[in-house]
């Protein structure tokens, strides 16, 4: 199982890759490749869990995923802002981010970090993108990964569950908590 995890990004690599190229010439070239990114992050993570007939995976990804949009979605009627290219006043946040972050911290916590590693790889291109197309600041982005974040770290679960990292906050502060078993 793993050579299809490795063939799958290196497969989603080459698409980042080469909308890339395309993207330096306009916003529309950025636009569609950070449209891109975030259909294969998203692709990804719920592609995974169908080939490993894991449906608790599948449903903890669609669950994250879902979250991240709602959450991101609501903030845009919550919080109108213009966007920098003043199409709209649906800036903050970016759900782009939101979605493409969600995605691959479900793929992180859930496959590990060789699998997660490239995924945040991925969405962090898929951030810049959406800020190089000019349709979001980088506060939208960064809102719209913080958001992605927490909800693919707090809805996913690892398959083995020997080692586990939780992210945790109260009125004092916050961190990540490492539990392990033996």
């Amino acid at each position: 199982m793993v050579w299809i995890k490795r063939a799958a990004f290196a497969v989603l690599g080459a698409l980042a890759c080469v909308h890339a190229t395309g993207a330096q010439a306009s916003d529309r070239g950025w636009n569609k490749a950070s449209t891109v990114g975030e259909a294969a992050l998203v692709g990804m993570a719920l592609g995974l869990p169908l080939l490993e007939e894991d449906d608790g995976g599948l449903v903890q990804a669609g669950a994250s995923i879902g979250a991240a949009a709602i959450l991101s979605y609501g903030a845009k009627q919550a919080f109108p802002e213009w966007r920098p290219d003043h199409s709209d006043r649906r800036g903050f946040p970016s759900a782009h981010s939101a979605i493409a972050f969600s995605a691959a911290a479900t793929l992180y916590n859930r496959h590990g970090w060789e699998v997660g590693v490239p995924a945040h790889i991925v969405a962090a291109f898929v951030a810049t993108a959406r800020v190089q197309a000019h349709r979001h600041r980088w506060h939208d982005v960064l809102a719209g990964a913080a958001i992605g974040e927490l909800s693919g770290l707090l809805i996913t679960r690892k398959q083995d569950d020997l080692v586990r990292l939780s992210p945790w906050a109260d009125l004092h502060g916050g961190g990540i908590a490492l539990a392990t078993r033996f």
